[in-house]
């Protein structure tokens, strides 16, 4: 796998596609209000450099608003890895970006009756997400986003598969909470639902797809991979343990 330089138009996919519920500035440093979706959407960042007491004061707001004290580094972002490592940040999930021409997912005629876009959930697609652990919290991170958006659903022998989110931004469709229930595996539930992802997505004017997936993942690192996905990045966060 290639170890690119993520396009910080990536950054802003993320952000439109799957939003926090409220940002603020603290001087180069950006708050994310995450109301307990997540590190994706609870986590800070930095643009340019921050001194140690911007971090300082970044780690009282955090923790004013009941949250991990949680940064995101992104590529290039070398001093300021080290500069919260020094301060007892620990590695949290590293993440791998997987991008693609969204024809590359058209190519294969979906099976019919396997795979549905729509908007909103049916309740079955809230269960899925729920069994797999993507409670109303995350939920309520799909129901923010603002751009053309789906509910992904999977069937497999006329019975329920699969879930996953899919929405556009600035011709970028990315997939999130893609999930299949465990005794749906196997059966190639992902593969079908990204293609619909991608039909979905070229229909309301995204020309590329992409998706997040923590690099410890590596049944879902290899499915996007087998699809002819390529690395376009990755990213981390630092955290600090409790009571530090």
């Amino acid at each position: 796998m290639s170890t690119a330089v993520t396009d910080p138009k990536y950054y802003a996919v993320v952000e439109a596609t799957w939003p926090t519920a409220a940002k603020h500035r603290l001087g180069p440093i950006i708050l994310r209000e995450g109301q307990g979706g997540g590190s994706r959407v609870s986590a800070a960042s930095v643009d340019g450099k921050a001194t140690d007491a911007e971090i300082e004061a970044a780690e009282q707001a955090m923790r004013a608003m009941a949250q991990d004290c949680l940064f995101m580094i992104r590529d290039g972002q070398n001093d300021l890895d080290a500069q919260l490592s020094a301060r007892g940040y620990q590695v949290k999930d590293p993440v791998n970006l997987w991008v693609c021409p969204i024809e590359k997912l058209m190519d294969v005629e979906i099976p019919r009756v396997t795979t549905f876009a729509l908007w909103s959930p049916l309740e079955i697609q809230r269960e899925i997400w729920i069994a797999g652990g993507i409670g109303k919290e995350r939920q309520a991170i799909m129901e923010r986003a603002a751009g053309p958006k789906a509910a992904l659903l999977g069937r497999y022998d006329d019975k329920p598969a699969g879930a996953g989110f899919v929405a556009v931004h600035d011709g970028v469709a990315m997939v999130h909470a893609l999930e299949i229930l465990p005794h749906q595996r196997r059966r190639g539930m992902g593969v079908w639902m990204m293609r619909q992802a991608a039909f979905w997505a070229a229909e309301n004017g995204a020309t590329e797809m992409a998706v997040l997936c923590t690099k410890e993942n590596a049944g879902a690192n290899g499915l996007y991979a087998s699809l002819g996905m390529t690395n376009g990045g990755q990213y981390h966060y630092r955290q600090l343990p409790s009571g530090a």
